[in-house]
């Protein structure tokens, strides 16, 4: 597991930008505006990173001087030899819809480019790779993990892969899949529409992340509105609104574990260390008693963002599933448009179709997906991992599991 797992840093030691160079923000690197059109060049996107990696020697020519003076060539060949010692042999460059594609015998690297009209690089973005991993070579690294681990592949339905698949732990974010669940038992049961217009309550804002907390009180929005925001991008604020909605009674009879069900706004107000007195109520409550803590905190100001550092911080204060449970879930609402718009640490070129949540908090992190290849069948990939005394390497975790789901594709 550590040799694995080494290799995959290899690829967050270095800077994967090049260019203005910084950790992956999901936007291309540039070292200045790539605008003039004097003239074609001969050299298109794709020949440029054909050449990067079937050449000896880096050549400065290739690259515009402001490039260079923030990353040198030898820092960019750096990064080079690392794809080349962790995934093998170049084989070919190939275009994607947002971007290309690296592969080599071992995986492939999604890349983003950007030259000028001479054909000069000006931003150049390597992602972290794709490695593929057999599901037996995941559960062996999943059970030397140092976190509490639980995980689930299943293909149409069938368990395929296992590991402690009926332990609930905590899943941050990724209880909004129930949320949305409900919500279409209600549209389905004709109580509800996905054009039904609501109005931002104050009340209702809670914490990034998401935007809706931003909005003006008094905006008015649609059900689907909501839902796209609370699963593309994880909008707390949507999913509260929502919940109130819906009503808290109709999630809960999803997930009678998690009663009450939480609102996000709830848990950060519990998980504010200036509430230690109402979240010791709450942990020593039954289940009514802590309805009443909830009743009784309603009226607290939110906690400033920065309340929460990245140390783990009171994960029994949560939304609790099994990965089984999570699959089920998924299986309700995966074909909902909101589900299509993040594909999360899938690549979508490898699929017919993916859905996605995740959730991620100090000490949490889950991974959820479904997807369909081009023969019409289907698996759920379900990870969850804990730890309430040490931070969670969540760009390793994610890593493996996008491993998993890559070997998959080719399996």
């Amino acid at each position: 597991m550590i040799a694995f797992f080494c290799a995959l840093l290899l690829f967050l030691d270095p800077a994967p930008w090049i260019g203005n160079i910084s950790l992956p923000t999901g936007v291309i690197a540039q070292a200045h505006p790539v605008t003039q059109i004097a003239r074609a060049t001969t050299t298109t996107p794709q020949q440029a990173l054909e050449r990067l990696f079937t050449s000896s020697e880096i050549q400065t020519d290739w690259f515009i001087p402001s490039f260079l003076e923030q990353v040198p060539p030898n820092q960019i060949q750096a990064v080079l030899s690392n794809m080349a010692s962790s995934l093998g042999e170049f084989q070919s460059v190939r275009q994607m819809d947002d971007g290309f594609e690296v592969q080599f015998t071992r995986g492939t690297v999604p890349a983003q480019i950007r030259l000028t009209a001479d054909g000069q690089i000006a931003g150049l973005f390597f992602e972290p790779p794709s490695i593929p991993v057999a599901l037996d070579q995941a559960i062996a690294l999943l059970e030397s993990s140092p976190y509490d681990t639980s995980f689930l592949v299943t293909k149409d339905g069938t368990d395929v892969a296992e590991l402690n698949a009926e332990t609930p732990l905590a899943v941050g974010s990724t209880f909004k899949l129930a949320v949305l669940a409900a919500l279409k038992n209600q549209i389905d049961a004709g109580t509800l529409s996905w054009d039904t217009v609501v109005e931002l309550q104050p009340d209702l804002k809670s914490l990034p992340s998401g935007m809706m907390q931003d909005w003006p009180d008094g905006s008015k929005v649609t059900l689907d509105t909501l839902a796209t925001l609370m699963i593309s991008i994880s909008d707390n604020t949507a999913t509260d609104v929502l919940i109130h909605t819906i009503g808290r009674e109709n999630i809960e009879a999803l997930t009678e574990r998690n009663q009450p069900l939480l609102t996000t706004k709830e848990a950060f107000t519990l998980k504010n260390p200036d509430n230690a007195w109402l979240l010791r109520r709450y942990r020593n409550g039954t289940i009514d008693a802590r309805r009443q803590v909830l009743q009784d905190s309603g009226d607290r100001p939110l906690p400033s963002k920065n309340t929460f550092t990245n140390e783990p911080v009171e994960i029994d204060v949560e939304w609790f599933f099994t990965p089984r449970e999570l699959c089920r879930l998924m299986e309700t609402v995966a074909d909902l448009p909101a589900m299509q718009i993040n594909s999360g640490a899938v690549n979508p070129s490898d699929w017919e179709q993916v859905a996605f949540k995740g959730g991620s908090e100090p000490g949490v992190l889950n991974l959820t997906t479904q997807v369909q290849n081009a023969e019409g069948q289907t698996y759920c990939i379900s990870a969850t991992w804990n730890s309430a005394e040490q931070p969670l390497n969540e760009e390793v975790l994610t890593q493996l599991y996008r491993s998993m789901i890559s070997g998959l594709a080719q399996s």
